[in-house]
C-alpha cells in the first residue's frame, strides 16, 4: 500500500486516536506550542500547492458555472448553517466565535483525499478547494464582521493578514516549486498525505489538550453543533449541485467540498483572532475529528453505490 493510499485510509482513527489521546492525557499534547499551530497549516498549504496541478484550474475555464455555484454554496451554506445553530442552541459568544468561523472558512485539503475514496470528480474537488481557498482572505473576515461583529470584536484586516501569510504565501510556493522544479515535486510528493495527515494530528492534539478543561464543561453542546453543520453541510451541499444540474458525482463532490471545512485553519484564526475567547478554538479541534470520521464513511457508502451502479 502507497504512503498516500495508507495515510487517506487511517485518517479517520488516526485523528480520533490523537483528539481523544489528547482529552483524556492532556500532558500528551501540551508540549505543542499553540504557536506551531500556523506554521502546520502552512507545512500543508505547502504540501497543497504542490499537489496542484495546472490542469486542476481547467474545472474553473471548462465549466466556470460548476465552479462558480460551488463557491457560492461553499461561503453561504456553511455560515448560515453556522449562524443558525448557534442562534438555535444559544451558544456564548466564544463558542458561536469558533462555530462561525469553521463555517466561514473554504474547504481543506481531507476533502480532496474523501472525494478520491468516495470516486467523486477529484479535479472539480481541487479546482474548488484551490479557488475557496485563495478567495477566503477577502471573504472569511467578511463573513465573520457580519455574523459576529456586534458581539466579538473582530478585526478583519488583522485576520485577512493572517490568512493570507497562512494560506496564500505556502500555496503559491508550493506552486512555483511545482511549476519550475517537477521533477523535484514529482520525488517528494508521495509523502505529502503523510506528512499533511501528521500535522492535522498535530493541530487537534495541541486544540484539544490546552482547551481540555473546558471541552469537558460544553463538550455535549459542541459536539452537537458539529455534527449538525457537517451533516448539513452534506445535504445542502449535494441538493446545490443538484438544484443547478450538476450530475450526480459532481453534485456528491460538492456535497463532500461544502461539507468538510478547513477547521484547522478555523482554530489557527480562533487563536490568534479572539484570544480573550478561548472557547473560540474547540469547535474547529472537534470538527477536525468528527469531519474525518464521516467523511471516511460517506467515501465507504458513496463508492460502494458507484461500484454498484447505484442511483441516488
Amino acid at each position: 500500500m502507497k504512503v498516500s493510499e495508507a495515510a487517506g485510509r487511517f485518517m479517520a482513527p488516526a485523528v480520533l486516536a490523537a483528539a481523544v489521546l489528547a482529552f483524556l492525557v492532556p500532558g500528551t499534547g501540551l508540549w505543542i506550542s499553540t504557536g506551531w499551530i500556523d506554521w502546520l497549516l502552512m507545512a500543508i498549504m505547502f504540501g497543497m500547492g504542490l499537489a496542484i496541478r495546472p490542469d486542476d484550474f481547467k474545472a474553473i475555464f471548462t465549466r466556470p458555472r460548476d465552479v462558480a455555484a460551488g463557491c457560492v454554496a461553499q461561503f453561504t451554506i456553511m455560515p448560515l448553517a453556522a449562524y443558525a445553530l448557534c442562534r438555535l442552541f444559544n451558544l456564548e459568544a466564544g463558542l458561536a466565535a469558533g462555530v462561525i468561523l469553521v463555517g466561514a472558512c473554504p474547504g481543506g485539503t481531507a476533502s480532496n483525499v474523501i472525494a478520491y475514496f468516495a470516486r467523486g470528480d477529484v479535479p472539480f474537488s481541487v479546482g474548488m478547494t484551490a479557488v475557496n481557498t485563495i478567495l477566503s482572505p477577502l471573504i472569511t473576515p467578511l463573513i465573520v464582521l457580519l455574523a459576529i461583529g456586534q458581539s466579538v470584536d473582530v478585526d478583519p484586516a488583522g485576520m485577512f493578514l493572517s490568512m493570507a501569510k497562512v494560506v496564500v504565501v505556502p500555496l503559491a510556493a508550493g506552486f512555483l516549486i511545482k511549476h519550475f522544479f517537477p521533477a523535484a515535486a514529482e520525488k517528494y510528493s508521495g509523502a505529502l498525505p503523510a506528512v499533511s495527515l501528521a500535522a492535522i494530528m498535530l493541530i487537534v492534539m495541541c486544540v484539544v489538550s490546552h482547551s481540555a478543561d473546558l471541552l469537558g464543561k460544553c463538550g455535549l453542546s459542541v459536539i452537537a453543533v458539529v455534527v449538525l453543520h457537517n451533516l448539513t453541510g452534506y445535504a445542502a451541499g449535494y441538493a446545490a449541485g443538484r438544484a443547478v444540474s450538476m450530475e450526480k458525482n459532481r453534485s456528491r463532490t460538492l456535497a463532500i467540498e461544502v461539507g468538510m471545512q478547513n477547521s484547522g485553519l478555523a482554530s489557527s484564526l480562533a487563536a490568534s483572532s479572539f484570544p480573550a475567547f478561548p472557547l473560540a478554538a474547540v469547535p474547529g479541534a472537534v470538527f477536525s475529528v468528527w469531519h474525518n470520521i464521516s467523511g471516511a464513511v460517506l467515501a465507504w457508502y458513496l463508492s460502494g453505490k458507484s461500484e454498484r451502479g447505484e442511483k441516488d
